[in-house]
C-alpha cells in the first residue's frame, strides 16, 4: 500500500492511499496553520476508514516543492520518519531521493522563495 501526503499548499492537507495503481481512497481538508496538528490524525483516519493498518504500507510519496514553509516542512518530515519507522523508501512526489548514507534515504523539502519570518 502506498500513502502519498500533500502539504505543499499552506492552507490543505491532501492524503490518498494506492494499492498498485488504483487509489483506495482520498482525502482533502482544510488546515490553515494547522498541518502540525492534522496530519498524523488525518493519516490515521484514512487507514481506519478504509480497514488499513500502518504496517500495510510499503512505499510513502510525499510533496517536497511549494509555496507553505512550514506546511511543506511538517509533511516531509512526517513522510521521512514514518517511512524511517516502518523502514519503508519515501519519495518526493516527483520521485526524486536524496541519499543521506547507507540505511535510510530522505527527501529534502524545495522551497519555492526564502522564507519570510518576522
Amino acid at each position: 500500500m502506498h500513502l502519498i501526503i500533500n502539504t505543499a499548499e499552506n492552507n490543505k492537507i491532501s492524503l490518498s492511499l494506492k494499492d498498485g495503481e488504483i487509489f483506495i481512497d482520498k482525502m482533502a481538508v482544510e488546515s490553515k496553520f494547522t498541518q502540525a496538528e492534522k496530519l498524523l490524525p488525518l493519516i490515521d483516519e484514512l487507514l481506519l476508514k478504509n480497514h488499513k493498518k500502518l504496517s500495510g504500507i510499503n512505499k510513502i510519496s510525499v510533496a517536497n516543492r511549494g509555496e507553505g514553509f512550514t506546511s511543506l516542512r511538517i509533511g516531509v518530515v512526517t513522510a521521512n520518519a514514518l517511512g524511517y519507522a516502518l523502514g519503508v523508501p519515501v519519495f518526493s512526489i516527483s520521485d526524486e531521493k536524496t541519499e543521506t548514507n547507507n540505511e535510510f534515504d530522505v527527501i529534502k523539502p524545495a522551497y519555492s522563495r526564502e522564507p519570510n519570518i518576522t
